[in-house]
């Protein structure tokens, strides 16, 4: 589960496919392989042992105590040095064709502009640039997880666990996902963001301020489950919504000064809170269509 990059080094090395580099302590080793070390040396890196923890099945009920368990594990295992994030944890351990899909859709031209992330290039997956590298809601993959939290809070009903449990799950659960079901997705998600940037433009997930009476300085992601989530529970209707993007923009702020202070900018974030701030945004948006 965790150190393949170290146990295939360790069989590198025996294998005689390294060289050791950067010794500080015995530097007239380094350029040698393990053929090449004195013999005392060889012996001594032979009696090493290494150790491991076998989790067996019983140790959890369900598949999904199983997943979470190893999660768990996961986690303590990578504590040490950087720690990951929660969703760069996700990503090593629900490989699959649901995670290579947020990858992807990660790269959309409007989610980018939305969040200020450079826009994709065609060679950055193996040379990015080093403002992609820089900007944090990338490489912390927040762009990702924003992406999840759009799928699992479709669901919204089922919210357990907290968010970061409830993504946990949703991503446990997308190993059972199958080529149909990763196409719908896709479409789902391009649609949406279309629709959203349709409408709202340079103002994408960007709360509207009551105070300074114009919309925020940057996008907010409690914001922006409610736009994404309630958006596509109108995709039927969305060019309908896009003709009458000005009514639109209108009622959004009609709704941030009606509502009460917090509640699209995840201040609160109790499953009834969460499923208010979506059904209130996609109540809005009902209310514009059938206007």
């Amino acid at each position: 589960m965790d150190g393949q990059q170290r146990i295939s080094a360790i069989k590198d090395f025996f294998s005689n496919s390294l060289k050791l580099e950067g010794l500080e302590q015995w530097p007239e080793l380094n350029g040698r392989s393990y053929l090449k070390l004195p013999s005392q040396i060889k012996k001594g890196i032979d009696r090493r042992a290494i150790s491991y923890i076998v989790l067996l099945k019983e140790s959890a009920e369900t598949t999904e105590e199983q997943m979470l368990l190893r999660q768990m594990v996961f986690e303590r295992l990578n504590t040490g040095g950087v720690e990951l994030s929660q969703q760069e944890v996700r990503n090593c351990l629900y490989q699959g064709p649901f995670n290579e899909l947020l990858l992807k859709l990660a790269k959309n031209t409007h989610f980018r502009k939305a969040w200020d992330v450079p826009a994709a290039t065609s060679s950055e997956d193996t040379n990015p640039s080093p403002d992609l590298l820089s900007n944090k809601f990338y490489s912390e993959m927040s762009d990702v997880e924003t992406i999840v939290r759009f799928f699992a809070l479709r669901h919204v009903d089922h919210y357990r666990r907290g968010m970061k449990g409830f993504l946990d799950l949703y991503m446990i659960r997308s190993r059972l996902f199958t080529e149909a079901d990763i196409r719908i997705l896709e479409d789902v998600f391009t649609r949406t963001m279309e629709g959203a940037a349709g409408i709202y433009g340079d103002a994408l997930f960007h709360p509207w301020d009551s105070v300074k009476h114009d919309w925020a300085g940057k996008a907010q992601r409690a914001y922006a489950d409610a736009v994404l989530v309630g958006l596509s529970r109108h995709l039927d209707s969305m060019s309908k919504l896009i003709e009458r993007r000005e009514t639109v923009l209108a009622e959004t702020r009609e709704m941030f000064l009606d509502s009460p202070e917090g509640t699209f900018t995840g201040r609160a974030n109790s499953k009834q809170d969460i499923r208010q701030r979506v059904d209130r945004f996609a109540a809005m948006l009902k209310s514009v269509i059938i206007s």
